[in-house]
């Protein structure tokens, strides 16, 4: 099976829409969130968890498997999906987000980027051209080539020099990209500032990539300037190509990215905040580890049908995070990524029932999102911390 996208529906009082983005491992209906598995797991669970809770398409990431096991292990062992003994389509990142976070320990040219593992100190040059062999070995169904992604800020000549390195690189992405039967998606950079968001959606239109992606957003900036930018990137892009909004993945920014156009999300917000105890619900996010949890003999959402809801009280959640059980981390990311995935289930339906603008209006209405400025704060901790850390609590994934 060769790649295709086709929309079967649209909303007409949004952008949203819902298709078919057909791989060679299988058919994927979006809208759609990946489960993120960088290391060539989603943390804490198998396979057939992942299809348990409806996952279709998981992502990983080719900085992480290049480091370890090594791309040639992977190829050796028949590739990324006999490596993981899972079936269904693919997306692997090129790691440039994570080459580009480690700030003391990179520096870049127009040729590529030369940084230090995170693991052991040992230095490594990356090329846009060395980034496609490496994934073309891996074998994803969906790629990404290595774009400079800026930290957030009102640095014009910073964030236009990342943007046009990242257009010299998907050049040289294309050209060198031979693998048959994998898409390559362009991505999208311009920080926060809109000409040059506008600029490179119609320099990466022009190549004729098959996708995609948006990346740089959700970076630290305002939730306000991210969708404003979100909604005029959308807008420079083909209508007949998926479009991947990169790292963003709460229910609300579930909902007002479909609504603006995209069809594609992945973040490891939901596996992130299992871990540390905060589950998703109708109504927002709580933290099981609180103490009115401590006795509560019902499940953490009784509306919830995934597994841990079906089977297990919030008190023993409570308890299993309080004695550091590592049965929490399971149970709890099995309910968060049920959450994400069957929302977003739920969004595609009411888009095909031409429902979809009333189901936003009454969930963005009852749904208590994180402050602005908790989130803000929350999320430059995160992009602080160190990538690739192996405990089970990591903010990385």
């Amino acid at each position: 099976m060769s790649h295709s996208f086709t929309i079967l529906k649209s909303c007409p009082a949004t952008e949203a829409r819902a298709g078919l983005l057909s791989t060679p491992h299988g058919t994927v209906p979006t809208p759609v969130f990946l489960p993120v598995g960088s290391q060539g797991a989603v943390k804490t669970l198998t396979p057939d968890d992942l299809k348990m809770i409806g996952a279709t398409i998981i992502l990983g990431n080719a900085y992480h498997l290049y480091l370890r096991p090594g791309t040639e292990v992977v190829e050796k062992v028949g590739g990324l999906h006999r490596l993981m003994s899972w079936g269904g389509p693919i997306l692997t990142d090129s790691g440039g987000y994570q080459i580009f976070s480690l700030v003391s320990l990179r520096r870049v040219t127009d040729e590529g980027v030369t940084f230090r593992s995170h693991i052991d100190g040992s230095e490594h040059f990356f090329t846009p051209e060395l980034v496609i062999q490496l994934q073309e070995k891996l074998g994803a169904d969906i790629i990404m080539p290595l774009d400079e992604c800026p930290p957030y800020s009102n640095n014009q000549n910073l964030i236009l020099e990342a943007m046009r390195r990242t257009h010299h690189w998907a050049e040289r992405s294309l050209r060198n990209h031979h693998r048959e039967g994998q898409a390559l998606y362009g991505i999208v950079q311009g920080g926060t500032l809109v000409e040059l968001r506008r600029e490179s959606a119609c320099f990466l239109t022009s190549l004729g990539f098959p996708g995609y992606s948006i990346g740089g957003l959700s970076l630290g900036e305002p939730k306000e300037a991210m969708l404003a930018v979100l909604e005029e990137t959308v807008a420079c892009l083909p209508k007949d190509k998926p479009r991947y909004l990169m790292g963003v993945g709460s229910p609300e920014d579930i909902f007002e990215g479909v609504a603006r156009g995209v069809d594609m999300f992945d973040s490891a917000l939901p596996t992130r905040t299992a871990r540390n105890g905060s589950l998703f619900t109708m109504l927002g996010r709580h933290n099981v580890q609180n103490v009115c949890y401590k006795d509560m003999t019902g499940p953490i959402d009784n509306r919830c049908d995934c597994y841990t809801c079906h089977n297990f009280s919030a008190a023993y959640l409570h308890h299993l995070f309080k004695s550091r059980e590592l049965l929490a981390y399971r149970l709890a990311t099995i309910h968060n990524l049920h959450f994400i995935i069957s929302l977003t289930e739920r969004i595609r339906k009411a888009i095909l029932e031409g429902t979809f603008a009333t189901m936003k209006q009454s969930f963005l209405g009852s749904y208590q999102t994180t402050n602005e400025e908790t989130r803000i704060a929350q999320k430059k901790k995160w992009l602080e911390s160190r990538v690739g850390l192996d405990s089970p609590t990591s903010p990385v994934q």
